[in-house]
């Protein structure tokens, strides 16, 4: 590819990130999937300029207000923006990019030519940008970041900016970490293990899993720390009945699965039950997505049941019936923001209400489904008070029977030592743990 033709396929993935509303790696790997002709260095650069402008999103919008130049933001001026500001790209260079040749950017306009003139020699950072610029977040949900993080919002929301970490989940029915980690190194991939999960392994550098005979093989899972902590802290033993309200991919899923056996390379006592879980969500396309990945890790006690989002007739049918519920239920997202660059900008304060009457409903109806002496566990992968502490409050006001247990004696009885933090509640986030932002609270039912 052209130096042209590489600022012009930025442009377009930026533009189908946005119209899609997608994944940004999903759209790139499509994308690239389509043009065999980009060869590997084609494809660095320019998925490394998509995700800078996507990190840089509010200040390159910011800078294109801040000329003055009657010019929306657009992928396309977006990336001019960051040409000149980031880059340092002249206005003559930048003349020369957009040619309007093949492959190339159409040529700059009058308007566009004034912008990468005003624009070029402008630092990244300004004493005039507001906060919610200068640290990248919708200014809407200030207060709310406010409201948990005080004196620590710049260095919780520039760790939410920077590149994640690769995390591998050991698949304990089939391998020990010892023995993935030792397979992995036999091809040629440098791992560690994580410094809170058990089950974890990070990378060390990029790498690509699927090729490997460990992936192959199902010995491990990609699955961020904090998500194994989460299913660990489920607190799961053979035999059990359990509820993934909300499998989705099924990641955690496939973490329980592995608990209600025994271990690798252990033998389970002769007649001893294996347990059952039950994956739910209300999308069949996703149901049937987690089929492979079950029959790859070898978790053969799952079953799939899709539900509906209200007055489902299975969840009636099964009153009382598990001893372990989770409800990893749909959010912001505002921890995973590392791995999902653009999805800051599509919430809006009026979706923000809409998940939580969703979250409530969904922590009702996973309720009904906790036998006595059970629990419900309440996941979140977001930083916001809303989606978290104040959801607790509200179940614990609404529905009877519930107690919250302390967060450092179910953390000794399943993940075992201290958890980080203090309080009855568990928060990750990339600045504290070195995981993605989650939230967990723990609901024993009474008899």
């Amino acid at each position: 590819m052209t130096p042209g033709a590489r600022v012009q396929a930025c442009i377009e993935l930026l533009a189908q990130i946005a119209a899609e509303a997608q994944d940004a790696s999903a759209v790139i790997d499509a994308y690239f999937r389509t043009r065999r002709y980009a060869g590997a260095g084609d494809r660095r650069a320019v998925t490394h300029r998509v995700y800078e402008n996507l990190r840089h999103r509010a200040r390159l919008d910011w800078w294109i207000q801040r000329t003055g130049v009657a010019l929306d933001s657009t992928p396309r001026t977006r990336v001019l923006t960051q040409m000149a500001v980031y880059e340092r790209v002249s206005p003559d260079e930048l003349a020369r990019l957009f040619s309007g040749t093949r492959h190339c950017p159409p040529t700059l306009n009058n308007r566009e030519q004034e912008l990468a003139e005003s624009l070029y020699g402008r630092p990244p950072m300004h004493v005039d940008m507001p906060d919610w610029v200068r640290l990248e977040y919708p200014s809407w949900m200030g207060p709310s970041l406010r409201a948990i993080f005080d004196q620590r919002l710049e260095m919780e929301l520039q760790a939410l900016s920077q590149t994640a970490p690769v995390d591998l989940r050991v698949n304990t029915l089939k391998a020990t970490r010892e023995q993935v980690q030792t397979a992995l190194t036999s091809d040629g991939i440098e791992v560690e293990p994580t410094p809170l999960s058990p089950l974890g392994l990070r990378l060390q550098s990029r790498a690509r899993l699927g090729g490997t005979h460990a992936f192959k093989r199902g010995l491990f899972e990609v699955q961020d720390e904090g998500s194994q902590l989460i299913a660990l802290l489920c607190g799961v033993r053979p035999g059990m009945t359990v509820v993934d309200y909300c499998a989705g991919a099924g990641g955690k899923t496939l973490a329980m699965a592995a608990a209600l056996s025994p271990v690798a390379g252990t033998a389970a006592e002769p007649g001893a039950p294996r347990g059952r879980l039950i994956a739910c969500d209300v999308s069949r396309y996703r149901m049937d997505r987690m089929a492979p990945r079950l029959k790859r890790a070898g978790a053969d006690m799952v079953r799939r049941q899709v539900v509906s989002a209200r007055d489902d007739s299975w969840v009636k049918a099964n009153h009382k019936m598990a001893d372990r519920v989770l409800a990893d239920v749909p959010c912001t997202g505002t921890g995973a923001w590392r791995r999902n660059l653009d999805a800051k900008w599509r919430f809006r304060p009026d979706d923000l209400e809409h998940l939580v009457e969703t979250q409530r409903l969904i922590m009702v109806q996973a309720a009904s489904l906790v036998a006595p002496k059970g629990r419900l566990i309440y996941a979140t992968c977001s930083l916001l008070r809303e989606e978290n502490e104040e959801q607790i409050d509200w179940f614990m006001a609404e529905v009877p029977g519930f107690r919250l247990l302390p967060l450092a004696d179910v953390w000794a009885e399943t993940v075992g030592g201290r958890p980080p933090g203090e309080g009855d509640f568990l928060r990750l986030s990339p600045a504290s743990t070195g995981t993605d932002g989650f939230f967990c609270a723990i609901l024993e039912k009474s008899d």
